[in-house]
């Protein structure tokens, strides 16, 4: 078998697009048997078309006429380029190409082999799949007393884990206000009094803090037994990441901008996370499950990073069933089921041809072959969206 055509789609995704990015950007691998395979761009926005374009390019020169089933070595040529060292250190733009060509021949692998792609990775250990989304129906800004009616709302629809972050966006690093403690405390004090014990609350701050605001950040957050901090600090520095992991109790995760194995290495190496948030469509599904072993030798767990659109969706799950250290899933479609804009049956039916099902807050992994999607429907996909959250 070999690849015989690669393409890519922008597809938009109109409002609400609920905890994803304007538009997706798709890729598809032909193969000479008729097989087919799909992968997708995790963090498109504002660069789609650039996205395209380096799918054509890497693919005309590093992926036709390759057997799919060489996932090794077509990572290898795609991580490095030519003779091994014109590339070899891949950012977020560069691993998006990586990764979505990485995991289209893993769809193709599924499909020749008649089966799920967990299934050829170690099998199923997580036979449900926990997800959480980021909290509905409450935002900064809004009175931090009425936090805990949302938090009871997202109980009240099976969800057992949010996130939220209410502490504005500014320039990074930098302190922490005493009214934006306050206002943390408030909320979560009102959350966790609507909640009880009953679901767990991840607190997210994008990485703006400096290390000492980091570090009175969380002892708040450690008064509320919350799962984890992401991202308290800027990522560049490893060293201050786990200073800040020294100072709380309350587990540190991050990854989503991280990059291959050598680049969470560190982190578990300095002890500076405890949760990584793999992004695996920047690292593919092969390298996403190498990183997901290391992390499993320091007794670190995962719960994958996924702000995007549904086939990278597919390959998150593939991972997640087959990690004996997963430990949630980020799913912020749930969005869209807690409004009743789409059934927790039916999610995605719109862009692929079989979808994914959730139920009591857990996804259910499809036991068909390839990623579990079929194909996306690319006759039917929308015209580009406006770049623009």
């Amino acid at each position: 078998m070999e690849i015989t055509s690669v393409k890519t789609y922008i597809a938009g995704n109109p409002p609400p697009r609920r905890g994803c990015y304007p538009n997706f950007v798709f890729c598809k691998l032909m193969t000479d048997n008729g097989l087919e395979g799909w992968g997708e761009c995790p963090a498109p926005y504002n660069r789609e078309y650039a996205l395209t374009k380096a799918i054509e390019e890497y693919g005309e020169r590093f992926v036709l006429k390759r057997d799919p089933f060489n996932i090794e070595a077509i990572w290898e040529s795609l991580y490095k380029g030519e003779g091994g060292f014109i590339f070899q250190h891949p950012g977020s733009f560069h691993g998006q190409v990586v990764g979505s060509i990485e995991m289209a021949c893993w769809d193709i692998i599924g499909k020749a082999l008649k089966q799920p792609i967990y299934r050829l990775l170690g099998g199923v250990k997580n036979k449900k799949v926990r997800a959480y989304s980021y909290l509905v129906g409450w935002k900064r800004g809004d009175d931090p007393e009425k936090a805990g009616t949302a938090a009871a709302n997202m109980v009240d629809h099976g969800i057992t884990l949010f996130k939220f972050d209410p502490i504005p966006m500014r320039f990074r690093p930098r302190a922490v206000t005493l009214k934006e403690l306050r206002y943390t405390d408030t909320a979560l004090k009102s959350m966790r009094d609507a909640v009880g014990d009953d679901c767990d609350i991840a607190m997210g701050t994008h990485g703006q803090l400096n290390t000492h605001s980091a570090i009175r950040f969380a002892k708040i957050l450690e008064k509320y037994d919350c799962l984890w901090f992401e991202e308290p600090v800027p990522l560049e520095n490893v060293d201050e990441m786990a200073r800040v992991a020294q100072h709380t109790t309350v587990p540190i995760a991050t990854g989503e901008r991280l990059h291959t194995k050598w680049e969470f290495r560190p982190l578990l190496e300095e002890q500076a996370a405890q949760i990584l948030q793999i992004s695996v469509g920047q690292n593919g599904i092969l390298e996403s499950k190498k990183i997901a072993v290391m992390a499993e030798a320091y007794n670190a767990q995962i719960a994958p990073w996924m702000y995007c659109g549904p086939v990278n969706c597919a390959a998150n799950i593939q991972l997640d069933v087959c990690s004996p250290n997963f430990l949630a899933q980020e799913f912020n479609r749930l969005f869209i089921t807690m409004t009743g804009e789409e059934a927790m049956d039916n999610i995605y039916s719109d862009f692929l041809e079989e979808t994914f099902t959730i139920e009591d807050g857990y996804i259910i992994p499809s036991q068909k072959p390839g990623l579990g999607i079929g194909r996306v429907k690319e006759e039917t996909l929308n015209p580009p969206q406006k770049s623009r959250l």
